[in-house]
């Protein structure tokens, strides 16, 4: 049941994360500029009834499937049951929350089915995290962290300014005669994540920035040296160098 696209199956990290984005993208829409469809369609008096969302990034209510066990883990069944004995709002929280679930379960279900080992499954579940739930969007909590991110991001880049163009490039470190200062700006960035191993930043890494997706990457990682970083004037990580624009 794929919406009468043609079945496929996903087998590299980045084909599974494809496949998870576009059906994301599908229940969003349903949840968001869709949802007086979407509202209609989940008629409490009619059977149990699914969201699906779909890697083409559309979606669909309809039964669940007749096979036993079915071929991929299913949505939550008969969310219209609940439709209308929850204030509207409620009711499509709810039912963004079992999507997060879904979404989650079919992309780890591809994982262990083309043998995904430990690091897969990490750089897998980095990637996704890197996206708002879909709760998230719906409630409103994800615009929230956009504000807050770029609040703190402009607070980071006033700092960065008065430091060397290599400071564009390494996390910020600020020198002052001060310890109590050096330690608060520790703290600003002992949490910030790898976009790509996902592991801590250290002080005594070289780190860069992505321009696009404003994810800070180890050198590493993205194989950029920092002198190679010194020539870049505007850095792409590999994801964002490697999208297209769809037609």
């Amino acid at each position: 049941m794929e919406g009468g696209a043609a079945q496929y199956n996903p087998r590299t990290v980045e084909e599974v994360f494809k496949d998870f984005t576009g059906r994301r993208a599908g229940m969003i829409k349903a949840l968001t500029t869709d949802v007086e469809d979407f509202y209609q369609q989940c008629d409490p008096e009619k059977e149990n009834l699914c969201l699906y969302g779909y890697p083409s990034e559309q979606w669909e209510v309809n039964l669940p499937a007749e096979e036993v066990p079915p071929e991929l883990p299913e949505p939550a069944l008969g969310i219209n049951f609940a439709r209308d004995g929850m204030q509207e709002k409620e009711w499509l929280a709810l039912v963004a929350v079992h999507s997060d679930a879904w979404l989650l379960s079919v992309s780890f279900y591809f994982g262990a089915r083309f043998g995904f080992d430990r690091a897969d499954r990490k750089r897998l579940f980095n990637m996704m995290n890197d996206l708002p739930t879909i709760y998230e969007v719906v409630t409103g909590v994800a615009k929230k962290k956009v504000k807050d991110k770029s609040t703190v991001s402009n607070h980071s880049s006033n700092k960065s300014k008065s430091n060397s163009k290599a400071g564009k490039y390494s996390k910020p470190q600020v020198k002052d005669e001060d310890d109590g200062f050096d330690e608060e700006e520790e703290d600003e960035h002992g949490d910030t994540l790898c976009g790509a191993c996902g592991e801590n930043y250290a002080s005594d890494e070289f780190w860069i920035f992505c321009d696009l997706c404003e994810r800070w990457f180890h050198g590493n990682c993205v194989k950029i040296t920092p002198a190679k970083a010194e020539h870049i004037k505007q850095y792409k990580c590999p994801s964002c160098s490697n999208k297209r624009i769809r037609p």
